[in-house]
């Protein structure tokens, strides 16, 4: 399959946010202040985690000097750091939290489509192509999305942007290993899910030992992180694959908690 333009992945970004802003915008205020379950986050912490990290995308995409300078304040003391994300989000009502968001995300929407497809945006890791960059962002929307979803009770129908997270997932299967400085182990691994279309997605060598089967909705949130492996349908076959499951993780930053068996029903 070719790799998606710049243009079509905007619209795939474009389209999650849509997605999360169906699913919290019919909230009730006080539905703002639900525990999700990531520990000591709520609902409110969420979204403006999404909006902030948007607006600081903007900074990486126009002002690498300006993104360099936020990213070092906040490396520095991140304790600090991340109580003044928290006291801001709770300094604005759910009305204004949700325009805030809602206003930041068409910034990045329009600068990501005008965005010069050679740049490399710096980042919180190596640079990226702004098309990986793009990626990136509709893999955190979807995953905090689903942190948000998973506290309001609702269900979002899977669509054919897993994909993107999916790829994410195969490709990041030694950077689940290097945050853990440990070795990637040699050997392939065929990664087979089933899409929401009923079509198949394919990684890796059909002719290897190793595999990993089963709903691509399950396969995108073992790796990042929203469900426990044994609470999904996904088959890990052969010792590759089990263990890079185990510690799969396709987002940045240290080696997450990750959720616990049976916090989630297996459905």
């Amino acid at each position: 399959m070719p790799a998606p333009d710049l243009a079509s992945l905007c619209d795939d970004l474009e389209a999650e946010h849509a997605d999360l802003d169906t699913a919290v915008a019919p909230a009730e205020a006080a539905a703002w202040d639900l525990a999700t379950p990531a520990p000591g986050w709520t609902v409110r912490d969420q979204i403006h985690h999404l909006g902030w990290f948007d607006r600081n995308a903007v900074l990486a995409l126009e002002d690498a000097d300006g993104f360099a300078s936020t990213m070092n304040e906040m490396v520095a003391d991140f304790g600090a750091f991340e109580s003044k994300m928290a006291a801001e989000a709770r300094s604005m009502s759910a009305t204004e939290l949700l325009e805030w968001w809602r206003a930041g995300r068409d910034r990045i929407i329009r600068v990501l489509r005008h965005a010069d497809p050679a740049l490399r945006v710096p980042w919180y890791g190596p640079p990226m192509a702004v098309a990986s960059f793009t990626t990136a962002r509709l893999m955190e929307t979807w995953a905090h999305g689903q942190d948000v979803v998973d506290a309001l009770g609702v269900t979002r129908t899977p669509t054919a942007r897993l994909r993107h997270i999916a790829h994410i997932g195969v490709r990041t299967r030694g950077f689940s290993y290097a945050i853990r400085n440990r070795e990637t182990p040699e050997g392939e691994i065929r990664v087979e899910l089933a899409a929401p279309d009923g079509s198949v997605w394919t990684w890796g060598s059909a002719d290897a030992v190793d595999r990993v089967t089963g709903p691509a909705l399950d396969f995108c949130l073992v790796v990042t992180q929203r469900r426990h492996l044994d609470d999904t349908s996904i088959v890990a076959e052969g010792p590759l694959a089990g263990e890079w499951m185990s510690i799969a993780q396709a987002f940045a930053g240290g080696p997450g908690e990750g959720r616990q068996p049976g916090q989630f029903a297996h459905t």
